[in-house]
């Protein structure tokens, strides 16, 4: 069956590089092309494609603008993008991008891309996914088991003298893992590491202090 693909993006160079691309391959036709985010929900809904090739960077509606006003029944979106913003790349994935390709990738690596999102599968970039990885996990997840351990006594009110005698360590080594767990979570003092803990369940309530 053939890949039905929209190429979205605001500079025209860049779609008819893209055309020409794809159309060497089997299997792959490109059925339009549009160079703002308006133009591109229309044909969204005129060309009913497979595969969506959007850039994120354009005047007007933007690619994440495209992304929250797609239809239901979506195309597959592959973002191509000169961008590796964070908050970026987190955004388009959260509200529905499959892939997303820096505009320097290879061919091969764009087509196969394309394939790959026909069959619901998606491909990232190098160091894409490790980015992702490091925004979705909780900060929680980040701490090492004795940092838990100290997280846990400091929501039941343990000062670091009492950590370091239930713990069986010295009194530096509580307060370097006291000060590692509140820089791993982000937080400013101990009473805002013990209601984190709280809120994410390591201590029951009826425990705290």
């Amino acid at each position: 069956m053939t890949i039905r693909v929209l190429i979205v993006d605001d500079h025209e160079v860049v779609r008819q590089g893209l055309r020409f691309v794809l159309d060497q391959e089997d299997g792959i036709e490109v059925v339009g092309e549009s160079g703002d985010g308006e133009g591109a929900l229309r044909a969204v809904e005129a060309l009913r494609p497979d595969v969506m090739l959007l850039d994120l960077v354009m005047p007007g509606v933007d690619g994440l603008g495209v992304l929250e006003r797609l239809p239901e029944e979506r195309p597959a979106v592959i973002v191509l993008s000169s961008f590796q913003e964070d908050d970026r790349v987190v955004a388009a994935v959260r509200l529905g991008a499959l892939s997303y390709l820096s505009k320097t990738s290879a061919v091969d690596r764009l087509v196969e891309a394309v394939r790959a999102a026909a069959r619901g599968d998606g491909v990232l970039a190098p160091g894409i996914a490790a980015l992702l990885l490091g925004r979705v996990r909780r900060p929680l997840d980040t701490l090492t088991p004795r940092e838990r351990e100290v997280l846990a006594a400091l929501a039941r009110g343990r000062s670091n003298a009492e950590i370091a005698r239930d713990l069986r360590m010295g009194r530096e080594t509580v307060k370097s893992h006291v000060s590692s767990v509140l820089a791993k979570l982000g937080v400013a003092d101990r009473t805002q590491a013990a209601i984190y803990a709280l809120q994410q369940g390591l201590v029951p309530l009826d425990e705290a202090l």
